[in-house]
């Protein structure tokens, strides 16, 4: 027979399981947008610079280069931060499905 205090233990765990999660993801979600911001302002940065650098060039040669090294670089940069961005989703999927694990693990154990 089930008892009260058990069903109430059950869902005070499962409220603070829910309100680690609900954290965690808030964190994850954040770091994610601050990342794309600093990208998106680097971003920006960068490309403001080649254009003032393009607009001070005289030969075609040098625009040519200009214009390699500017992709080059933003092709570096972008990699970079694709990567970095892909592991804080990663981090945030592994933060927020953290505090159900023993959640799962301690009724799927009791369940055999």
């Amino acid at each position: 027979m089930v008892k009260v205090e058990d069903i109430q233990n059950y869902g005070k765990e499962h409220l603070e399981t829910v309100a680690a999660s609900a954290s965690n993801l808030q964190s994850g979600v954040q770091a994610i947008a601050t990342a794309y911001g600093e990208y998106a302002k680097k971003s920006f940065e960068d490309t403001k610079s080649f254009v003032e650098k393009l607009s001070g060039v005289k030969s075609l040669d040098k625009a040519l280069e200009a214009q390699s090294e500017f992709a080059r670089s933003s092709y570096e940069s972008f990699v970079a931060e694709a990567q970095k961005i892909a592991g804080l989703y990663t981090d945030l999927a592994k933060q927020t499905i953290k505090p159900y694990e023993g959640l799962v693990a301690k009724y799927s154990s009791a369940a055999h």
